[in-house]
């Protein structure tokens, strides 16, 4: 049973930092697309970053590019959003996930079938 937990969010400042961190475990499939999704109040979910383990292929979307870096540690089995220069639109419940196919990497919410319960973000101007 493939389960992922996240933890890091908080409340912050406009133009500070947070680090999400989400452990999954059993996943046995190897490499495979890890993303993370946000969904603010009122709002569809929406993909932030993704990453295929194991490679350098990183995708963003266009809003927290330059921002926002997705990295992965294998050994610990965890998947990472490094948050900088964090803006009030950028508060929302972060989702990781697991994509449902063993290879490619999107950002699209329906190609993800693992998701973890969420951490919630709040800045603050």
């Amino acid at each position: 049973q493939v389960q992922l937990v996240e933890s890091g969010g908080g409340s912050v400042q406009a133009g500070g930092s947070l680090r999400l961190s989400c452990v999954v475990s059993g996943y046995t499939d190897g490499s495979v697309c890890m993303g993370w999704f946000r969904q603010a109040p009122g709002k569809e979910r929406e993909g932030v970053a993704s990453t295929y383990t194991g490679t350098i292929n990183k995708y963003y979307v266009s809003s927290v590019r330059g921002r926002f870096t997705i990295s992965h540690d294998n050994a610990k089995n965890t998947v990472y959003l490094q948050m900088n220069s964090l803006k009030p639109e950028d508060s929302a419940m972060y989702y990781c996930a697991v994509f449902r196919r063993p290879f490619g990497c999107t950002l699209y919410e329906s190609d993800f079938g693992y998701w973890g319960q969420g951490t919630q973000v709040t800045v603050s101007s």
